[in-house]
């Protein structure tokens, strides 16, 4: 079926069309190469289930999990039915910027994270030319009806929350053009955004880590002088004498 922006009605079908192509190819790359260095046991991708951005994890459990029927785990995504402080990683790709709450979904995300835990975050930039799309052209169908999230914004969500900021990056500079052929020549956008505009780019990643402060317990300074008046006196012995079945020798 050929791709009609008319009959887009899920995040999953946008991503099949050429326009999307070229914006998962960024975010496939970014997902690999940042995973692969993460350690732990329990990764979670949460939304998107066709696209498998933890493939790179050398985590032994990794599992998808949202309301579409064709993932792991079956849920709502701002009722995590998970234990605290359960998961080493978990991914959110393009959840937040189409969810009715998403503090509510980072909330949850920072509950069932260990300490130490990652969470990686794409998201769509409203100050970039998608942005300016969004803003200016129609906002029905995938993904221009979403509520696009700017990273200052994102990351005062996440510092609220104890996370620290470790990494990230823009990527998708090129106009969002349909067609595959248009998009390559401007293929020349890439690398000149990263270096001269690099904070326009039409997709944004974010990796941050969940910070627990460490507890250090304040003992008193004791006066050792009235430590040792409150101490019982030890009972003295006198010398040459000892006891022997409760008899004196």
């Amino acid at each position: 079926m050929p791709y009609c922006k008319s009959t887009i009605l899920s995040l999953n079908e946008w991503f099949a069309s050429e326009q999307a192509d070229y914006v998962l190819k960024h975010e496939q790359d970014y997902f690999d190469h940042t995973v692969s260095d993460i350690f732990g046991f329990n990764a979670m991708q949460l939304g998107l289930p066709e696209h498998d951005f933890l493939c790179s994890s050398r985590m032994p459990l990794r599992f998808t999990a949202g309301n579409q029927a064709s993932n792991t785990v079956r849920l709502c995504c701002d009722e995590l039915p998970f234990a605290s402080d359960s998961l080493d990683l978990v991914v959110l790709p393009h959840v937040l910027e189409f969810a009715e709450n998403p503090h509510r979904i980072i909330r949850e995300v920072e509950r069932v994270l260990r300490p130490e835990g990652s969470l990686i975050i794409s998201g769509f930039n409203p100050y970039s030319l998608w942005g300016m799309r969004r803003a200016l052209g129609s906002k029905k169908g995938y993904p221009w009806h979403g509520k696009f999230i700017g990273l200052p914004r994102m990351k005062d969500w996440l510092a609220l929350l104890g996370f620290e900021v470790a990494g990230g990056r823009f990527a998708a500079y090129a106009p969002p053009l349909n067609q595959a052929k248009w998009l390559e020549r401007f293929a020349f956008m890439e690398k000149a955004g990263d270096r001269w505009w690099a904070v326009s780019g039409g997709v944004y990643f974010l990796h941050a880590i969940k910070r627990v402060p460490g507890m250090r317990l304040i003992m008193p300074r004791w006066d050792q002088k009235m430590v040792r008046n409150l101490m019982p006196a030890a009972p003295k012995l006198n010398k040459g004498v000892t006891q022997k079945n409760g008899q004196d020798e």
